[in-house]
């Protein structure tokens, strides 16, 4: 097993690997990682998704733009593909199901995608729509699959505007699902403003709103079962 100095140059590595759109140093830090001995959960959270994040930062900073956010994406998924199979499923206490996608009119699912698998990993079922979605589906999708949650992503002011539409539409049919909205133009204000239950600035947020959202949604049922 590495010892601490060894492990924070591993994801030191594989963080710096995604900045740097360096796909090889995603995949010789994420193979330095399996030899060490060391947990894939903490490789990808402290390393892969760390290094996103700053990625996010630079994004919003205007100092990345489209084609390097891709090809950062691209190294992330080179590190990803070697640790992913190696996941434990982190049990959080709390089990949900998600519906997830990004709007209509917007085709960026990297923020989308780094969410879906730390749900994923935390153990909720994931209903992925993918990008580019019907507003209507984000409907039809929760409906069908009864889910606790669904999760909106956009990355362009212009793909943001359907969210308040989708969630309008959501809880006119089911007031108890919860809502969260995501990506760089959105707010917490808006989130307010247009109703939704949650909003989350970045990939491990996303997840801990998710929890503590649905842990709220299975307390309020539990009240009601008790008070029949």
């Amino acid at each position: 097993m590495a010892d601490e100095a060894r492990k924070k140059e591993i994801f030191e590595k594989l963080r710096n690997g995604v900045i740097q759109y360096d796909e090889d140093a995603c995949r010789e830090g994420a193979q330095e990682a399996m030899a060490e001995g060391l947990d894939a959960n903490e490789a990808i959270f402290d390393g892969l998704v760390s290094g996103m994040e700053e990625v996010g930062r630079l994004f919003e900073a205007q100092e990345y733009f489209v084609p390097e956010i891709l090809m950062c994406a691209d190294a992330l998924y080179a590190g990803l593909d070697i640790l992913k199979p190696h996941c434990k499923q982190m049990d959080l206490g709390v089990k949900g199901s998600v519906v997830i996608g990004t709007v209509e009119g917007d085709v960026h699912d990297i923020g989308k995608n780094l969410v879906k698998m730390m749900f994923d990993v935390a153990g909720f079922t994931v209903y992925d729509l993918g990008r580019d979605v019907p507003l209507d589906k984000f409907v039809d999708e929760q409906l069908k699959t009864d889910s606790e949650l669904v999760c909106l992503s956009a990355m362009m002011t212009t793909s943001m505007v359907g969210m308040p539409k989708v969630i309008e539409k959501i809880k006119a049919k089911n007031p108890d699902c919860m809502i969260m909205i995501g990506g760089a133009p959105t707010s917490k204000e808006l989130a307010d403003r247009w109703g939704a239950d949650g909003y989350a600035e970045d990939a491990s947020n996303a997840l801990k709103e998710a929890i503590k959202m649905v842990a709220f949604l299975k307390k309020l049922r539990d009240e009601k079962i008790q008070k029949k």
